[in-house]
C-alpha cells in the first residue's frame, strides 16, 4: 500500500465532508463522546498540523505540541484552516523517503508510514463522525474506507480502547456499508 496516496484519498473524502458542514452545525454533538463537530474538526486539523511537522522535522517540541493540540486551530474559517493543514500534511507525506523517516509522536517513536497508517483509520473514522453529526451521507468512498477498516482491525488494540481513544466495538451487520463497519469497530453506533 502507498501510505501517502491512501492518506491523500482519506483527506480528500474528509475534505468533501468538511466542505458540507454549515457554520450553524459546528456546535452539533458528534458521535465522539463529549465532542462537538467543531471539536472533532479541530482535532483532525491539529493532527494534520502535528503529522506534517513530525514528518518534515522528525518530531514536534513538547511546547509546540501542547500549543497545537490544546488551542483552536480553526479560527473564523474552519474550512480554509482544515484545507491549509491537510494540504501541508499531504506535501510533507509526499517528500522523497517521507514514509521511511522515524518520527516521534506523543504515542511513540515509529516510521512515518506506520504513523500515517494510524492517521488513515483515525481520520476516516472522524470523517464518518462529521458526516453523521451534520446529516451528510456516511456511505463514504468504499475503496478508501476498506483500507482504513483493514488497518483499524490490526492496529486498534485494547490499549487504545482502555486509554479512552476509542470505545468498545459496536456490532454492525456484515453487509452494512464499510464506513458504518469502521465506525462500529471504533466504538460508534451507526
Amino acid at each position: 500500500m502507498d501510505e501517502a496516496a491512501t492518506m491523500q484519498r482519506v483527506i480528500a473524502l474528509t475534505g468533501a465532508v468538511v466542505d458540507g458542514i454549515e457554520p450553524e452545525q459546528l456546535d452539533n454533538p458528534s458521535p465522539c463522546e463529549a465532542w462537538t463537530v467543531r471539536d472533532v474538526l479541530n482535532h483532525v486539523t491539529a493532527g494534520a498540523e502535528m503529522f506534517a511537522i513530525c514528518v518534515r522535522d522528525g518530531e514536534v517540541s513538547d511546547e509546540r505540541l501542547g500549543e497545537i493540540m490544546t488551542s483552536d486551530r480553526l479560527g473564523d474559517d474552519y474550512k480554509a484552516s482544515f484545507h491549509r493543514a491537510t494540504d501541508d500534511a499531504n506535501a510533507a507525506f509526499a517528500l522523497p523517503g517521507a514514509m521511511d523517516r522515524i518520527v516521534k509522536l506523543p504515542f511513540g517513536e515509529m516510521p512515518a508510514g506506520m504513523a500515517v497508517n494510524i492517521a488513515i483509520f483515525d481520520v476516516a473514522t472522524h470523517a464518518w463522525d462529521l458526516a453523521k453529526a451534520t446529516g451528510q451521507s456516511t456511505d463514504l468512498d468504499p475503496e478508501t474506507v476498506t483500507i482504513a477498516y483493514q488497518l483499524a482491525q490490526t492496529m486498534l488494540t485494547d490499549d487504545w480502547r482502555n486509554a479512552g481513544m476509542f470505545g468498545p466495538s459496536v456490532a454492525v451487520a456484515d453487509d452494512a456499508p464499510i464506513a458504518d463497519r469502521l465506525a462500529g469497530l471504533a466504538g460508534r453506533t451507526p
